[in-house]
């Protein structure tokens, strides 16, 4: 099973930065800046590719200008436009450790003894860390669990699944009874 896409999502636009049409980006790129070396971007808006201009790094947001935005009020308009780039303007992947997290979703979710879970649905970030969203396609129902090493320690894109090690509650201190 391979369910790339075409598309990768990169980043999306938030707030209107200063007067002259600045925009605030969240970036979901490995290096935030790389977001303006792909060339004009596709979004989630029928039509509209955007060009980034003098994209830099302020805290964690990057800070961009976008041609043929002038002022604050059209750069309000943008605010929510998520960014996407051709796959084919990103690196290739040569490490089995490596994927574009849209290579997970609809994966199968598998327990270490074969039983399958659900499927991925979404690599959420809350700003805490990435977590892995698994649906369970008869409830319906959604489990967040981190997205670590340890509690997702096998990936298999080509196959089509990936192993869960569900973590279990730490027990709280408890006093002994006397």
């Amino acid at each position: 099973m391979n369910n790339k896409t075409n598309s990768i999502f990169v980043g999306q636009i938030g707030a209107a930065h200063g007067i002259k049409g600045g925009v605030r980006i969240t970036t979901h790129t490995q290096d935030p800046l790389a977001i303006g070396t792909y060339g004009p971007l596709a979004t989630d808006r029928p039509g509209l590719t955007i060009k980034l201009i003098k994209p830099r790094l302020q805290k964690n947001v990057v800070v961009a200008h976008i041609e043929g935005i002038n002022d604050r009020s059209a750069a309000e308009q943008l605010n929510g436009v998520s960014l996407f780039v051709d796959r084919s303007k990103l690196p290739e992947i040569d490490d089995e450790d490596d994927f574009y997290h849209t290579d997970l979703i609809g994966l199968d979710a598998r327990l270490e003894n074969g039983i399958t879970i659900g499927k991925v649905s979404a690599i959420p970030n809350f700003g805490a860390g990435d977590l892995i969203e698994i649906r369970d396609p008869q409830s319906g129902d959604t489990f967040l669990y981190p997205f670590s090493k340890a509690v997702v320690p096998t990936i298999k894109i080509d196959e089509g699944y990936l192993i869960i090690v569900v973590p279990l509650d730490a027990p709280e201190d408890e006093e002994e009874p006397n």
